[in-house]
C-alpha cells in the first residue's frame, strides 16, 4: 500500500477509499464508468492500449509511484499493478471506483487531482489516459499538473487523434477536442514540459473510424446509446484476421521500445517530462 499521506494531509478514508472534502464537475458522463466496465476485459483497444502504456512506464518511470489520473474504473492501474508498479488511482466518480476496488485496486483516491490537495512537487509520474480531452482549457490543466510533479518528474498520456475523426461518440463522451500529434506536444511545451517521446498509436483505425463513425455520424446515423455496436467494435476478431490485428498491435509495441514513432494513428500517446 502507498502511504498517501506523504502525498496529501487532506484525504479522508472510508471503507477502504479515500475522499477529498469537495467535489467538482466534470464533462464526462455519469454512465461513463458503468459502460466502459461492460466493455473493457474483453476489448482490442483497451487492451492494447494497456499494453503500450505498460510498456512505456517500465521504460521511462522505472519502479517510481504511478498515479493514474481520471482512471476510471482501474483498468489501467489494475495492469501496471499487475506488472510490479506501484499505482495510485485518482478518480472523481465513485462508480469507477467502487469497480476499481471490484479489481482489487487498494490504492484509490475519489477526487479529481485538484481537489485531492497533493503537496506541490510530491508525485514522481502521473498518467492522463483519455483525460485531457475532457478538460475545456487543457493547457491549464496541465500546466496545474506539472505543479504536483517532482523536480523531472513525468507525465504519460494518451488523447484522441484528428478532429476529422469527431463523431457523436465524441459529444457524447464529453470530449471539447481531438488532437494531432504536434498540438498536444505543443500543449505539454507550453505547459512547461520537455517530449520525451511521443507517436502515434492504433495505426489502422483512422480509415474505420472515419467510415464507420464519423461519416454516419454527420447524416445523423450513428448510434452511439447502442451498447451492443460498441461491444461489437471492442470485440477481438477471430482466424487471420485477429491474427494480422495481432502482428500489428505487436509492431507497435516494439515501436515503442526501441523510441520508434508510429506515423499516423487513432490516439496519440506521449511521454513528457516537467522541464527546469
Amino acid at each position: 500500500m502507498v502511504n498517501l499521506e506523504n502525498y496529501s494531509s487532506e484525504l479522508v478514508e472510508k471503507d477502504g477509499l479515500y475522499f477529498s472534502n469537495q467535489r467538482a464537475a466534470i464533462s464526462y458522463p455519469e454512465k461513463g464508468n458503468e459502460d466502459c466496465f461492460v466493455l473493457e476485459d474483453s476489448s482490442f483497444w483497451f487492451k492494447h492500449r494497456n499494453d503500450c502504456i505498460i510498456e512505456a512506464v517500465q521504460k521511462y518511470a522505472g519502479h517510481d509511484v504511478f498515479f493514474d489520473i481520471g482512471g476510471g474504473n482501474g483498468f489501467v492501474s489494475k495492469g501496471l499493478t499487475e506488472h510490479g508498479i506501484e499505482t495510485v488511482l485518482v478518480e472523481p466518480g465513485i462508480a469507477g471506483c467502487l469497480n476499481a476496488q471490484k479489481r482489487g485496486i487498494k490504492n484509490i483516491v475519489c477526487s479529481t487531482l485538484q481537489n485531492a490537495s497533493f503537496k506541490a512537487g510530491s508525485i514522481p509520474a502521473v498518467g492522463l489516459f483519455d483525460v485531457v480531452e475532457h478538460i475545456e482549457n487543457d493547457r491549464e490543466f496541465l500546466t496545474h499538473i506539472r505543479s504536483f510533479l517532482e523536480d523531472d518528474g513525468l507525465v504519460f498520456m494518451t488523447v484522441p487523434a484528428y478532429q476529422t475523426l469527431w463523431s457523436d461518440e465524441d459529444d457524447d463522451a464529453g470530449h471539447f477536442r481531438r488532437y494531432t500529434l504536434t498540438e498536444i506536444e505543443n500543449r505539454l511545451i507550453q505547459a512547461g514540459f520537455k517530449i520525451e517521446y511521443s507517436t502515434y498509436i492504433f495505426s489502422i483505425l483512422p480509415v474505420p473510424v472515419f467510415l464507420l463513425r464519423s461519416l454516419p455520424s454527420k447524416f445523423g446515423l450513428y448510434k452511439t446509446d447502442d451498447l451492443d455496436v460498441r461491444k461489437a467494435e471492442h470485440q477481438g476478431k477471430s482466424g487471420v484476421v485477429d491474427k494480422l490485428l495481432g502482428r500489428i498491435w505487436s509492431l507497435e509495441i516494439e515501436k515503442i521500445r526501441q523510441g520508434g514513432r508510429i506515423l499516423m494513428g487513432g490516439s496519440c500517446f506521449l511521454v513528457a517530462r516537467k522541464a527546469s
